[in-house]
């Protein structure tokens, strides 16, 4: 009997970004009317809201 295998799985490509290809994508945004904010230290983006209808709050 011979060993069953799996199909190979094709790998993800990785993940490049170069500084300056962030810096050009930072200029595209701001080009769109983008605009970046300064959060200070400390404060998370994370808004808190009330809990989902028909689930408990914990």
């Amino acid at each position: 009997m011979s060993a069953k295998t799996a199909p190979s799985k094709r790998k993800a490509d990785a993940a490049v970004a170069t500084s300056q290809s962030i810096d050009n994508q930072i200029d595209a945004f701001i080009a769109s009317g983008g605009e970046i904010q300064k959060i200070p230290n400390g404060k998370s983006g994370q808004v808190y809201g009330a809990p989902r209808p028909g689930r408990p709050a914990k």
